[in-house]
């Protein structure tokens, strides 16, 4: 009895961890870029003093759907998208470097270029930086930043900056908890000149809400399947109670 209570009730607490990440993808339904998080469970035993009889369920964020999504265009020069394969370094708010594949992207006070999340959009030398006043900016396929001088007439184009593109393969990289992803080891990865931007362009998010609205309902079914195994749990033990106090 006691190894059905166990497992149903580290079930029950497995199905809930799996609904958080189910529901944190719904709430990204909308997020540029935003890749959804894939949940698996896998049985454990739990070692300890005696023998290792027991096991319970575990459920893992194992990784996530690196599916592109679909592109929005939107026309704004500040507005990006990564074609194919492929993500933009930024820097992580520890200071590190980090990739997205969101471009929604803005320039600061300071002429510092950022995400629409604040983190700094890096180029082959660090943060790239803008040099205030611009009348005009454009980002070409390669992430090469091109702006014209206040002042200045249309045809003049510098070149303030590229920003750095990486590919890798995905299983090399992990999704933090602020959403950014990282090499595992924590090095940096080298720059990838086949990686190529569209301008004026979002990349949506890849959650399909239909599907992460069915298995949320089918975890909820679950989650009360483990609720009713631990309540006929209990009463199989009030049973052999009372039957041990009628001898």
């Amino acid at each position: 009895m006691d190894k059905m209570l166990y497992i149903a009730m580290s079930g029950a607490k497995q199905n809930m961890h799996a609904l958080s990440i189910n529901a944190n993808n719904l709430a990204n339904a909308k997020t540029t870029g935003f890749k959804a998080d894939l949940a698996q469970a896998r049985s454990m035993q739990a070692y300890g003093e005696g023998l290792p009889t027991r096991v319970f369920s575990m459920t893992e964020r194992a990784s996530q759907n690196f599916d592109s999504g679909s592109m929005l265009t939107t026309g704004r020069s500040l507005d990006v998208a990564i074609e194919g394969d492929g993500f933009m370094a930024v820097q992580a708010g520890d200071g590190k470097e980090a990739y997205t594949r969101s471009g929604h992207l803005r320039v600061t006070e300071q002429g510092t270029l950022e995400t629409n999340s604040g983190e700094l959009v890096l180029g082959e030398n660090g943060p790239i930086q803008l040099p205030l006043p611009v009348n005009n900016i454009q980002i070409g396929r390669d992430g090469t930043i091109m702006v014209q001088p206040e002042g200045a007439p249309s045809s003049v184009q510098d070149e303030v900056g590229r920003i750095k593109l990486v590919n890798t393969d995905v299983r090399l990289i992990e999704k933090g908890n602020d959403g950014l992803f990282r090499a595992k080891g924590g090095a940096a990865l080298p720059a990838d000149i086949n990686v190529k931007v569209l301008g004026g362009t979002l990349e949506s998010s890849n959650v399909n809400p239909i599907n992460e609205m069915t298995e949320m309902i089918a975890l909820q079914r679950q989650f009360e399947m483990q609720l009713k195994m631990m309540k006929t749990a209990e009463e199989i033990d009030s049973s052999a109670s009372a039957l041990l106090r009628a001898f």
